[in-house]
């Protein structure tokens, strides 16, 4: 991978900084936002992290010392998410915790409005695992059924881990991880709507 910034912010970069961008592209001209976006995909298979260092070169020159987890969670608050096939509800409550922990850079220095962010990050965690445990069992593939346990089963790990930092910042202080923490759910959330998309 080119540089050597966490994996999660190069997965990151396409659905909260390119896609948005390629939609407005593609009202003007939908052959122009393709060719953009076979480009961008064929050039980032080849070399990955390549998006990420052309945007963390781009922004270097408005910013030498932007935090890029930290914008990338911040941006997370603008970005729609497209509702598609029978997953509405699971759509539509990823789209509410992605949103919550977009929140996190900006609430987390006043201590009151942080704890409250974070007992609605717990009910829309909650709630986003109900909806897929709802569609898990819907589900007549076994090897459907067993992705989506997976996906599953890895967005609790990362939730526990987000949970974790969580409370190593309310003993150190320390906010970066909380923000790369923050970043690895809404990524884990990315990878749970891909899945059931599927």
């Amino acid at each position: 991978m080119i540089g050597e910034r966490p994996p999660v912010t190069a997965n990151l970069i396409l659905p909260i900084l390119i896609k948005p961008v390629l939609k407005k592209i593609e009202a003007q001209s939908q052959e122009a936002a393709l060719d953009i976006k076979i480009a961008l995909l064929r050039a980032e298979s080849a070399f990955p992290g390549l998006i990420l260092e052309m945007i963390t070169q781009l922004t270097k020159h408005i910013d030498p010392n932007l935090d890029m987890i930290k914008c990338l969670l911040t941006l997370q608050g603008s970005v729609t998410d497209s509702e598609e096939n029978s997953s509405i509800e699971l759509n539509r409550r990823a789209s509410t915790l992605k949103k919550i922990l977009s929140r996190i850079p900006n609430e987390i220095s006043d201590r009151k409005v942080f704890l409250e962010t974070i007992k609605e990050v717990a009910s829309a965690i909650k709630k986003l695992l109900d909806s897929l445990t709802d569609i898990i069992s819907k589900t007549e593939s076994q090897s459907r059924r067993q992705k989506l346990e997976d996906r599953k089963r890895d967005f609790i790990k990362c939730s526990k881990r987000f949970s974790n930092k969580l409370k190593e910042f309310f003993k150190e202080g320390e906010a970066q991880s909380v923000f790369i923490s923050a970043a690895q759910l809404i990524n884990q959330t990315y990878a749970i709507q891909l899945t059931v998309k599927l």
